[in-house]
């Protein structure tokens, strides 16, 4: 039988959030310290523990099926390789970042200056776009450091929180793009892994669903039931329990996590009481 081969970083900032994805969606794991390739027993699945630089390559020839990467590794890269699924964590951004005493944020600051940085691609097609003649230097790792030694006026890398660069007297000036994980496919996938690929697809919108959507269960007057039920952004519509105390019922749905305090607000106003909000684990649709 196929098994669907995919690349996670070995190491680095999305290691324990792909472990903790395919944990979610019922892929166990049991490999033991510094085994770079892991056959998973209850799924039709081999995960390969690679370099995050090199991930982009294996997909494209086809070494792995799939693979859990940052958007903005792909985009750097410039493989024949296809999102399948954004995952909704490890967001970050490329940004441009120069020293914290320049008082300017227009990008003409970088006019005939030096840039360091790990995505020379990702700059190059920035600056030409904007018509911007520099000197790329290409670092692999501790790019921040470059204008303290006098290395570039500037840099280009990847910011999540900006206390790194406000570390090394630095600070955010232009973004170039912004990023998360994604899921990539690699563009010569078989149809039996393509199946299997489905399966699992499906494993990780539920998850993803779940992790956006909380249950909501609250107390409404009988004559509020209409009112309330337009509130609510259901799925379909909400189940409607009567209470042991007359003329009252229990109103139970689901709701949007980046619309909670929006909706919670409307809740009230229209009536509803002994509001009870619910994690979800699962949310098959």
């Amino acid at each position: 039988m196929s098994k669907l081969r995919i690349a996670i970083q070995k190491s680095g900032r999305l290691y324990e959030d792909s472990l903790q994805l395919l944990k979610d969606c019922g892929i166990f794991i049991n490999n033991g310290k510094d085994q770079l390739k892991v056959t998973v027993d209850n799924f039709p699945m081999e995960i390969m523990y690679l370099r995050n630089s090199d991930i982009p390559q294996y997909l494209e020839d086809g070494v792995v099926d799939i693979a859990i990467v940052g958007e903005n590794l792909l985009i750097e890269k410039q493989k024949n390789v296809k999102i399948r699924q954004r995952l909704g964590f490890s967001k970050c951004r490329v940004s441009l970042a120069v020293p914290k005493d320049i008082d300017t944020n227009d990008l003409s600051y970088f006019q005939g200056k030096k840039i360091a940085t790990s995505y020379p691609n990702t700059l190059q097609q920035f600056l030409n776009k904007n018509n911007i003649d520099a000197d790329i230097h290409v670092i692999s790792g501790s790019v921040e450091i470059a204008p303290n030694i006098g290395l570039a006026d500037g840099i280009c890398d990847i910011v999540s929180s900006g206390s790194t660069l406000f570390k090394n007297g630095l600070r955010e000036t232009i973004t170039l793009l912004t990023s998360e994980a994604v899921l990539a496919e690699t563009s010569i996938l078989s149809t039996d892994k393509e199946q299997i690929l489905d399966k699992f697809l499906f494993r990780i919108q539920a998850v993803l669903k779940a992790k956006n959507s909380k249950y909501i269960l609250m107390n409404v007057p009988n004559d509020k039931i209409s009112n309330i039920s337009k509130v609510l952004p259901v799925l379909k519509s909400p189940t409607v329990i009567p209470l042991a105390e007359e003329g009252w019922s229990s109103i139970h749905s689901v709701i949007d996590e980046k619309r909670f305090w929006e909706v919670i607000d409307e809740l009230k106003e229209n009536g509803a009481q002994d509001i009870l909000i619910i994690p979800i684990d699962k949310m098959v649709i």
